[in-house]
């Protein structure tokens, strides 16, 4: 792992040359295309070096990181344009990479926490320093202090579970069950803001509607996954309570998809809308994940997986609406089948995969959760049916129709075609979402 870590540290420096914008973001791009090929791991640690170790669950997700950062870099165009502080924002979106790596690599519940709360900072500036509007000061304030008064406690069970074992290792964590509600409730918090849960889902809508496209795919790709990682890490020593207690959490996520999907067939902005369809799905994953099965468990890492690479092209579809328009709202963003004919294309291929059709990585995801979910209780099907078949097709065809079909805005007298950058942008999204259904078995069988 420290060769991994130690190769984006050598970043640093490229980022303070001139014009080396460009350079930045094709070495990510082989640096991922290097992660891929170190593909021999199982779900045990291996690559250990110090602290930091790699295993099944990690090597997808820090694969997914390094894939949507260098996607960032291409997306944030305009910023290299605008000549927008370009080396601040290249130092930035590097540390985050760091930040996130040494997140999902470490081996240490303590580590992970560190970097789990540091990764914050870098997503907070991004937001704050080239984000759109005013609002963003508040959209940055919500984020934190949601993040930062649920974690706090969080330190306190981690420094209870040292106090008990004398050790902070994942791997030696997982040989002992603690049967306390507070320490339970301490550790799960963090992660449930984070994925994040309806009702504490508040700040994530705020923070994305604010930030820029880069802070946007980073926030939806990423920092929503952070939250399912770290329950997969530390529900092996929480299921004595989490047995008794995951019903809760599991009605609250339930509930909570239909209400989302309510919201989201009312949404003009369309960020907002996509933000919201976000919620709706990391619900149904913490809910196959609560059921504690094994089909929950992989499943709902596959769908982590899918929805980062769906949601995170469906932000950079709606940027590129929003460079030509300089508007989000659907009122003024509709008829685009007229003005942008060769984005249609790929509104209908990515609005498609958010509603899990066959042959995308979301497909396989989705319908394994609702096996986990109906086996964990047949009452829940009567939610699961509302929300999966009916609501979240809805609200994607209507997010698809309404932005490509209708009367175009008076004020668009021309048509725009897109640019080879912005084709390959969603084919870099769109098409390893639909090739990992060949692989599935890396997704599905780790366990």
């Amino acid at each position: 792992m420290l060769k991994l870590i130690i190769s984006i540290f050598f970043l640093f420096p490229l980022c303070f040359i001139n014009n080396s914008y460009w350079m930045v973001q094709k070495f990510l791009f082989f640096l991922s295309f290097i992660f891929i090929l170190m593909n021999n791991y199982d779900n045990y640690f291996m690559s250990i070096s110090y602290l930091f170790g790699c295993d099944m669950i990690s090597y997808g997700l820090i694969l997914l990181t390094l894939w949507i950062i260098s996607l960032m870099l291409m997306a944030s165009e305009l910023i290299y344009k605008q000549k927008n502080y370009i080396n601040l924002f290249q130092l930035n979106i590097i540390v985050l990479l760091i930040m996130l790596v040494l997140t999902f690599s470490s081996m240490s519940l303590f580590m992970f926490y560190l970097f789990f709360e540091s990764s914050l900072i870098p997503t907070l500036f991004l937001i704050l320093g080239w984000g759109y509007q005013p609002e963003r000061l508040q959209a940055g304030i919500y984020l934190l202090f949601y993040t930062l008064l649920v974690s706090l406690p969080m330190l306190i069970g981690i420094f209870y579970l040292y106090n008990c074992i004398g050790s902070m290792n994942f791997y030696l964590l997982n040989n002992y069950i603690f049967n306390m509600e507070i320490l339970y409730i301490s550790l799960l918090m963090a992660f449930l803001v984070k994925m994040p849960m309806f009702l504490t889902h508040l700040w994530l809508p705020k923070a994305h509607v604010e930030a820029p496209v880069s802070g946007s795919m980073i926030l939806a790709g990423i920092m929503l996954k952070l939250g399912g990682y770290g329950l997969l890490r530390v529900f092996p020593f929480l299921q004595l309570v989490g047995m008794n207690f995951n019903f809760i959490w599991i009605s609250i996520s339930l509930i909570g998809g239909v209400l989302v999907s309510l919201i989201c067939l009312r949404q003009t902005d369309l960020k907002a809308l996509i933000a919201y369809s976000s919620v709706a799905h990391m619900g149904i994953v913490l809910t196959g994940l609560m059921t504690l099965t094994y089909t929950g468990i992989c499943s709902s890492y596959t769908l982590m997986i899918a929805h980062g690479l769906c949601s995170s092209g469906l932000f950079c579809l709606a940027n590129i609406s929003y460079e030509r328009l300089s508007s989000r709202s659907l009122l003024i963003n509709k008829g685009l089948l007229n003005f942008m004919p060769s984005m249609a294309l790929w509104w209908f291929l990515l609005s498609s995969a958010n509603m899990a059709a066959p042959p995308t990585l979301n497909l396989l995801g989705e319908i394994s959760l609702i096996n986990s979910i109906v086996s964990w209780s047949w009452v829940s099907y009567i939610y699961i049916s509302l929300y999966y078949p009916f609501f979240s097709a809805s609200y994607t065809l209507y997010l698809y129709s309404y932005s490509q079909h209708g009367k175009i805005f008076e004020g668009l007298y021309s048509f725009s075609g897109g640019s080879i950058r912005e084709f390959l942008l969603l084919f870099l999204h769109w098409f390893p979402l639909n090739l990992l259904i060949l692989k599935s078995d890396l997704c599905m069988l780790w366990l």
